[in-house]
């Protein structure tokens, strides 16, 4: 496997394509991160790390709307990857859905969403964008 989060990300929307409850991921620090983000931002309900195998992995609980039964998280994209990666600087900061979604950057101070990274005033690598 050449790129993780990348397979990270398509296990997370193939499991909400499949109306799955749970899914399990591969542990590791970035993934980790992206986890926590989606989880503060209300796109999934929680998460749990399992460290039995030597690695870890990674319990997802997918959030989905009570009625309509709709997945919280309509669009999953991969932005950089290991072929091509993608910067930005404050001034160039990605707007995803005019606002409405978030941006997750890897910056010098963490991996945090595209508005924390311009309180703080950093730029960084754009990892994926969510909505």
């Amino acid at each position: 496997m050449t790129d993780p989060i990348a397979d990270y990300l398509t296990r997370v929307r193939n499991a909400y394509l499949a109306g799955k409850k749970v899914v399990e991921v591969p542990a590791s620090k970035m993934k980790l991160a992206i986890t926590k983000i989606l989880c503060e931002k209300g796109y999934i309900l929680s998460y749990k790390v399992v460290e039995a195998a030597p690695q870890g992995t990674i319990k997802i609980a997918l959030k989905y709307h009570p009625q309509t039964k709709a997945a919280a998280i309509k669009k999953i994209v991969r932005v950089s990857s290991p072929g091509l990666r993608q910067y930005t600087n404050v001034e160039d900061m990605p707007r995803v859905l005019n606002g409405l979604g978030i941006a997750i950057l890897s910056t010098s101070k963490g991996v945090i969403t595209d508005k924390e990274a311009k309180d703080l005033n950093v730029g960084g690598e754009v990892i994926c964008y969510v909505y």
